[in-house]
């Protein structure tokens, strides 16, 4: 399967929308298969603050929404959270949030660095938003390893229409070259069926991560939320999404690829779906309990029952229970088996 132009990927995307997917799916697990074998990595994800300067319009946790419950959490929180994922088992915790002007670089400096005091080895991911390359290597510098920023969608009218008119898909791409220079462990991703969203878009979204080469890949789909502009949009078409996972797996084929939480929000399988389809890492949620309906970045987001780190059994039975293996170690690329 080639990725060599937009026409090419498009006629595959195409195909398989109206074709049995399950030849695409083998494709993808047998690509993952050298790299990861049957392992499916656990991440202990920590939503830090809801609180966010920015006002895409597709987010519920948008500056804009003036209906929202806005938490931030403390230092002693944070840890506390990953005090209780290390007792879970977990050797893998994200810190994720809004782009909150409260948590200063020195405020995260420090943040980490106890992280990593306190659980020297165990690997710490961001995900806040855009940063200045001084910011990122001071986060690198602290001990943080990997990155997440997605993308969203690679074709640049399409990005305006899915943001205000101070972001830029410029700006997007080149904090991502940013963090790959840095030396983060790198992570992009898009949401398949956003507003204004077409296969051709889908197409250039797969080039620019075969240019970008980013260690994770995060692809789900669009799940509209009551507080945007694009509340009356419908939600993104799960097949569709399962093809993209697949797609992005057989294109890249030592990435890390998250079962995302939205994929499981709208499927009661999806993310079962989605390792089937070649993904490989799930992040169950190690928020304190009463803030988890507060970080909704779209709405009726899975947050309880076997998303709730309680229930951190319940998951694993379901990953065994499709024939692969729970790892809930520090689960780096496989080219990055340091921090």
């Amino acid at each position: 399967m080639r990725f060599d132009n937009k026409r090419e990927i498009i006629d595959i995307i195409e195909y398989y929308m109206h074709n049995d997917t399950e030849p695409l799916f083998a494709a993808a697990r047998e690509a993952r298969e050298p790299y990861y074998g049957k392992r499916i990595f656990l991440r202990g994800l920590v939503e830090v603050t809801n609180y966010c300067k920015q006002n895409c319009f597709y987010c519920g946790i948008r500056y804009g929404n003036e209906n929202i419950r806005r938490y931030r959490l403390d230092k002693e929180q944070i840890l506390e959270c990953v005090r209780t994922g290390f007792e879970l088992g977990f050797h893998s915790f994200v810190l994720q949030g809004g782009e909150d002007s409260h948590f200063t670089d020195d405020i995260m400096v420090d943040i980490i660095s106890c992280v990593k005091e306190k659980f020297p080895d165990c690997a710490v991911t961001l995900s806040m938003g855009e940063k200045s390359r001084e910011s990122y290597q001071k986060y690198y510098d602290a001990g943080a390893a990997r990155y997440l920023l997605r993308h969203e969608t690679a074709n640049t009218e399409h990005y305006q229409k899915l943001h205000p008119t101070q972001l830029s898909f410029e700006n997007r791409k080149k904090c991502l070259r940013d963090l790959k220079e840095v030396g983060f462990q790198t992570g992009a991703g898009f949401m398949v069926g956003s507003p204004y969203q077409t296969i051709e878009n889908l197409a250039e979204d797969l080039l620019f991560l075969r240019e970008l080469k980013p260690h994770m890949v995060g692809i789900g789909p669009f799940i509209p939320h009551k507080e945007t502009p694009f509340r009356e949009f419908p939600s993104g078409n799960v097949e569709l999404t399962l093809i993209m996972v697949a797609l992005c797996r057989v294109m890249l084929p030592d990435a890390m690829l998250p079962a995302t939480t939205a994929l499981g929000s709208v499927d009661d399988n999806g993310r079962e779906r989605a390792i089937n389809a070649g993904a490989n890492v799930i992040m169950p949620n190690l928020s304190p309990y009463e803030f988890r309906a507060d970080y909704a970045l779209y709405d009726n987001k899975l947050s309880t029952g076997s998303e709730a780190a309680e229930a951190i059994a319940a998951i694993k039975k379901r990953i065994t229970d499709i024939g692969y293996i729970p790892d809930l170690s520090t689960g780096h690329h496989y080219t990055h088996n340091v921090r």
